[in-house]
C-alpha cells in the first residue's frame, strides 16, 4: 500500500491509470474526505517510496478481495525506498 500526501499532490492524474487495482481516486469525488485524511496521516509518518518494486507473488489473488483493510492493514511502515 502507498499513500500520497494531499498537499504535495499536484492533481495531474498521472497516477490514477497507473494504479493496477484502480485504487487511486481524485479527491474531488464524493465521500473522499476520509481517504484524504488517511493519506495525509500516513504520508507524514511512512517512508517515501523512491523506486518501484515487484508486486507480491499473491497480489492477483487479492485484487477483488473484500475487507482487505480490516484483514491486512497495519500502521507499521514498510521498507520504503
Amino acid at each position: 500500500m502507498l499513500v500520497i500526501h494531499p498537499d504535495e499532490c499536484i492533481d495531474c492524474g498521472v497516477c490514477e491509470p497507473e494504479c493496477p487495482v484502480d485504487a487511486i481516486r481524485p479527491d474531488t469525488e464524493p465521500d473522499m474526505e476520509e481517504w484524504v485524511e488517511f493519506n495525509r496521516k500516513y504520508s507524514e509518518i511512512w517512508p517515501v517510496i523512491l523506486e518501484k518494486k515487484d508486486a507480491p507473488p499473491d497480489a492477483e489473488s487479492h485484487e477483488f478481495e473484500e475487507g482487505k483493510m480490516e484483514k491486512y492493514f497495519s500502521e507499521n511502515p514498510g521498507e520504503g525506498s
